[in-house]
């Protein structure tokens, strides 16, 4: 790789951090991660809590890591090891994060919310990408640690770039709306996500509301219009920015007029800037046409046309961990159920909120017909003093939606105990006792809606789901 093809020349690492550097070398990418790292990364050696990336600094290097940024030098590494010294990694990693923001020309569009960030977040890259070079942060990386990488990948002929950023602690979005410096600030939503660690949810607001700080000048704030918190939301946009909000209230500047949704998709249609646009997503709900909603903002905002945007946006099918539809086959036959050896597993195993929960259930609802409707719920995690309450809150929904409830951990026990007797698959203390049960539970026809907080592991459900019921191919719609 010649040096000043790279994404980091050796110069630029060393002024971007102002670390030494033991040998000149370039780097291709960043990797804080050895099972992921690609040839010619440079890996970035944070501390976390379980582990410090310093222990990994000679595997990254045995994988042909380009160098490795350090506060200190491992024992046992050759003289000749690349190594790029700092005072702190996870400063490093901003400071690099900065640097690469500051020589960018890409539009850059920062999404943040309650809900819908990530598949928001996809939405527009999927719009953006027809329209030029675009860079998006990989998974779920919205953190401290996450943004930075993000900025610090991003090519410098990128047309475009979309951040996401997210919090689940007071003051955790000023300083990487500061890093991200947006064009357009997207807020989805303000629900009661991570309420245990906020007062109320002005409080919540409050803090998504620090992203419309770090706006550029002659930027354009993007709200929804549906949330009782519009005007407090809207009190934080900078002079000089445009606020543009999206929703289905008829005063929304995006609004939608229609969201027709069955089992594999929902049909929308919406205005933006005056021009009525009419799409099919492959993904249910009406949670998805409004997250569809803001990401169509969001591209208008940064100069797409409505009709590019929506017709770019078209087609676009739920992600693994938040609503993904795939076909698992079930060996064997179950009296009484479907012929046919299959069942359909909708993947909602990333996170849960009570607003995100009562979603999916709607999206299970529209799939009565020939199977068993089949929710397996784990805890929703960081919702403080009302944690109780708002899981024994989900029993109507469930009620209505699931002809068949498995749950695990203790706040779940609560609503499998409030869920009617015919209701009640099984209850087990957490995701690994109860994944097992679920498994051989499945019978042809069955749709099975796995959710729950990332803390309660509901993604080994999935995993058991598909190691037992080998995948017998995708539906697309």
């Amino acid at each position: 790789m010649h040096v000043m093809s790279a994404l980091w020349p050796a110069s630029a690492l060393a002024e971007a951090t102002g670390g030494m550097l033991t040998t000149q070398f370039a780097a291709a990418g960043l990797s804080i991660d050895t099972r992921t790292l690609r040839p010619a990364d440079l890996f970035v050696a944070l501390a976390g809590e379980r582990r410090d990336g310093h222990e990994f600094v000679a595997a990254a290097l045995e994988r042909a890591a380009a160098g490795a940024m350090v506060s200190r030098i491992p024992p046992g590494l050759p003289a000749s090891a690349p190594l790029l010294l700092v005072d702190d990694t996870l400063a490093g990693l901003a400071r690099l994060g900065a640097f690469a923001r500051s020589r960018a020309t890409a539009s850059v569009a920062a999404i943040t919310g309650s809900v819908g960030k990530t598949t928001t977040k996809e939405m527009l890259r999927r719009i953006l990408a027809a329209a030029g070079p675009t860079h998006a942060a990989r998974a779920s990386y919205n953190n401290q640690w996450g943004l930075p990488l993000t900025l610090a990948e991003l090519p410098p002929a990128a047309a475009f770039a979309i951040l996401e950023i997210g919090t689940n602690h007071p003051g955790e979005i000023l300083p990487l709306a500061a890093l991200a410096r947006p064009h357009v600030a997207t807020i989805t939503a303000i629900t009661g996500a991570h309420i245990g660690f906020f007062s109320d949810l002005a409080a919540i607001a409050d803090e998504k509301a620090a992203l419309l700080s770090a706006l550029e000048p002659g930027g354009a704030a993007i709200l929804p219009a549906d949330s009782p918190l519009l005007s407090r939301l809207a009190a934080r946009v900078p002079p000089g920015c445009r606020t543009i909000t999206f929703g289905e209230s008829p005063e929304a500047d995006a609004r939608l007029l229609a969201a027709e949704t069955d089992r594999a998709g929902t049909e929308i249609t919406a205005t933006l800037s005056g021009q009525t646009v009419r799409l099919r997503l492959d993904a249910p709900g009406r949670h998805m046409a409004l997250d569809a909603l803001a990401a169509l903002a969001t591209a208008v905002a940064l100069g797409l046309s409505p009709h590019d945007a929506a017709a770019a946006l078209a087609g676009f099918a739920a992600l693994a961990g938040r609503g993904a539809r795939t076909i698992i086959a079930v060996p064997g036959a179950v009296p009484g159920a479907v012929p046919g050896g299959e069942a359909i597993l909708l993947d909602e195993s990333y996170n849960a909120s009570p607003a995100a929960v009562a979603a999916a259930l709607s999206v299970l609802a529209l799939n009565s017909g020939s199977g068993r409707r089949i929710a397996v719920l784990g805890d929703m995690l960081e919702l403080g003093s009302s944690a109780t309450a708002e899981h024994e809150a989900l029993a109507p929904a469930v009620a209505r939606s699931a002809d068949l409830l498995f749950a695990c951990g203790p706040l779940m026990r609560r609503l499998f105990d409030l869920t009617p007797a015919h209701l009640r698959g099984a209850y087990a203390a957490d995701s690994d006792a109860l994944a097992p049960i679920v498994a051989a539970a499945i019978a042809p026809g069955d749709v099975v809606l796995v959710k729950g907080s990332l803390g309660s592991r509901m993604r080994r459900i999935v995993a058991a789901l598909e190691n037992a019921h080998r995948p017998a191919g995708g539906e697309g719609g």
